[in-house]
């Protein structure tokens, strides 16, 4: 396949064949055209990163915008909204220089490794629990459903002081906020302007009432005479932790359970010793296949990524998957090591902007599998990997379901 092949022919999210599998294109991408053009969803043309190298350099570039909403950037979605990257919605909170600092101030400090090691006994009685109600029901189940979707919504909903009866409004709004091709422009725009309504209320309610919790303590922050956030803020950081605190983790939950039992020697290996959690966790955020989008990122200025120097007003996709399986930076990397360390994978991107969540992340990942290894170490897949079938349309990926049984 020349360059030139490549750049005439790639649609982009590029479909693979298997739930658990990446798309054969990554390779051959990585090889012979790194740096690619794309044609998304939205008929506009992106530049796609797959390389491990290329990837880190343009997401840890300080000059460049996560904001799509330049008149010259690329469309992601041909949705009136603009979808979660081009609506204007996410021009409120700001993306570099001091002020962006200052947000992830004020908001990283309740996502801390510390705060969240104080949440981990809370987190295991919460994923007891839901396993509780999921063996009650029997078997096959939907590992998903039980256990992958609702614990990362009530841990979510539990910080920011939300009632967790909304759970299921909230993964409706986020589904539709975060399409690519599933719903309709007017569907999205819908959702964004409910879930936005919901917060106004929400923020209002907790000035009256403040409680325990991040909202209530950056409200309290915002009317002192230190460095708040404005009410506008204070909304759209709340709609934004709710999306990215459930929506990626429950997809998660469910994609490393798929590949740990898709070879029954990897749920062994972790049952003789549990103590591979942490670096299991790590490794299979690394060898997801399946992650979704990846991270686009506008050029207000020209760039030289490689050997390639992309003019002002590109957007790039970078593909956090695909450069994670890059032999050049991982040995063996179409290899599941649950024990490989240093483990230095691009998921939650890099720099001034990696995932501001990834602390929480980790520890529910980690909670859900001691948790599944000491209750049910029998636990099995209850259809052939082959039948696991993707979600498709969003910006997120995952699988629509994990049937199981044990």
């Amino acid at each position: 396949m020349s360059q030139g092949d490549v750049q005439q022919t790639l649609s982009y999210p590029i479909p693979s064949e298997a739930a658990l599998e990446p798309p054969e294109e990554w390779g051959r991408l990585r090889q012979e055209c790194p740096v690619a053009k794309v044609r998304l969803p939205s008929g506009d043309e992106a530049t796609l990163l797959t390389r491990y190298d290329d990837v880190k350099q343009v997401l840890a570039d300080p000059r460049l915008t996560r904001r799509l909403t330049a008149d010259d950037a690329a469309r992601l979605t041909d949705s009136e909204s603009g979808g979660v990257f081009n609506s204007e919605m996410s021009n409120v909170i700001p993306d570099r220089g001091e002020e962006h600092l200052r947000w992830r101030r004020l908001v990283g400090k309740w996502f801390t490794a510390k705060r969240m090691a104080a949440l981990r006994p809370r987190m295991a009685a919460m994923a007891e629990q839901l396993l509780d109600e999921m063996v009650e029901r029997g078997q096959p189940a939907d590992l998903k459903a039980g256990l992958g979707f609702p614990l990362p919504v009530y841990v979510i909903c539990d910080m920011l002081g939300v009632p967790a009866d909304d759970r299921d409004r909230f993964s409706r709004w986020s589904d539709m906020m975060l399409t690519l091709t599933r719903y309709t422009g007017e569907e999205a725009s819908a959702a964004q302007l409910e879930f936005f309504t919901y917060m106004s209320e929400l923020v209002a309610a907790k000035r009256a009432a403040p409680g325990d919790d991040l909202l209530s303590e950056l409200i309290k922050e915002s009317e002192g005479e230190g460095e708040g956030l404005s009410d506008m803020q204070l909304i759209v950081t709340g709609v934004g932790l709710l999306v990215a605190g459930h929506e990626t983790t429950a997809n998660m939950i469910g994609k490393m359970v798929s590949m740990l039992l898709d070879d029954r020697t990897r749920w062994e290996e972790l049952l003789a010793d549990p103590s591979l959690v942490r670096t299991a966790v790590e490794e299979a955020l690394r060898f997801d296949a399946n992650a979704g989008f990846g991270l686009p990122r506008y050029l207000p200025e020209e760039v030289e990524v490689g050997d390639t120097v992309l003019p002002r007003g590109t957007t790039v996709i970078c593909n956090m998957a695909a450069a994670n399986r890059d032999d050049g930076a991982f040995d063996d990397a179409d290899h599941m090591d649950l024990r490989r360390s240093p483990n230095p994978h691009l998921t939650f991107g890099s720099g001034a902007h990696s995932c501001l969540g990834q602390a929480l992340a980790r520890t529910e990942l980690q909670v859900v599998l001691e948790v599944l290894l000491r209750r049910l170490p029998t636990l099995e897949l209850a259809v052939p990997t082959g039948e696991l079938r993707q979600v498709d349309g969003l910006v997120v990926g995952g699988l629509s379901e994990v049937p199981v049984r044990w």
